[in-house]
């Protein structure tokens, strides 16, 4: 292969979940246009019908099911169709995702395990789900956050905690499956990007940490999709285990 066509997914199938918004359309459209056929997860039914339209007018397949990542049961299910209209899955991107800021001393047991269910078990149920039908050369992309790295000066225990802990999962099955299944995992960081997520966010939050931003502004998504189609391309082959940072150096801040 020349160094173009290893960045390429040319008749690949590759999952995403949280694929209904934001982020997870355009890691769904970037897998696409590198020539993958893409099976999309999430809860939102109407938004998942708009990110096939997006696939299917690149050129590529798009298959759809509703998914709570959340419930094992319907991590199964996701991989079940995508076997039954696919027939194998090469790439997974555990994209599915919430966020909360609750005071420490304030947050509840409900509020702390509803996002520690999404982020964190959600990842692993799919990882898992996947983990048992994927064949070597397959790769696995989970989307952590540079709030696994350090602080942005709101209060997200939860939020924080389930992203740090991606990190170790990433890690521990990049360790458990790269040698014994041919599977490789690992992780990208995301800072600050145009999403669904940071426009909820108020009161200049924003403005103040991109004065903390080496590069000065915020990420553009297809800057962060295509660092994910190079974790999830051969181009990556002899990489596992790791933590991408794509946050315009605000961790190193």
């Amino acid at each position: 292969m020349s160094i173009a066509e290893l960045f390429r997914l040319d008749d690949k199938v590759a999952v995403v979940t949280g694929a209904s918004s934001g982020l997870g359309v355009g890691f769904a459209e970037a897998l696409a246009q590198a020539g993958a056929d893409v099976v999309l997860g999430a809860r939102r039914a109407e938004g998942l019908a708009r990110t096939a339209s997006l696939v299917e007018s690149i050129g590529r397949r798009a298959s759809v099911l509703p998914t709570d990542v959340a419930d094992p049961d319907q991590c199964g299910s996701l991989v079940a169709a995508a076997m039954e209209r696919f027939g194998r899955i090469d790439i997974l991107i555990n994209n599915a995702g919430v966020a909360t800021a609750h005071p420490a001393t304030r947050e509840t047991p409900d509020e702390f395990r509803s996002v520690i269910d999404v982020n964190l078990a959600g990842s692993y149920w799919m990882a898992q789900a996947c983990g048992r039908v994927m064949r070597p050369g397959s790769s696995i992309v989970n989307v952590a956050s540079i709030l696994g790295l350090t602080t942005a000066d709101l209060p997200q225990a939860a939020y924080a905690s389930s992203k740090a802990a991606v990190i170790g999962l990433t890690r521990d099955l990049a360790a458990q499956w790269t040698g014994r299944r041919g599977i490789r995992v690992n992780a990208v960081a995301p800072g600050f990007f145009t999403s669904e997520m940071t426009d909820h966010y108020r009161d200049g939050y924003l403005d103040r940490q991109l004065e903390r931003v080496p590069a000065g502004r915020m990420g553009d998504i297809r800057e962060l999709a295509a660092t994910v189609v190079f974790l999830a391309s051969d181009a990556a082959g002899y990489i596992t285990g790791q933590t991408l940072a794509v946050d315009g150096g605000r961790s190193i801040g």
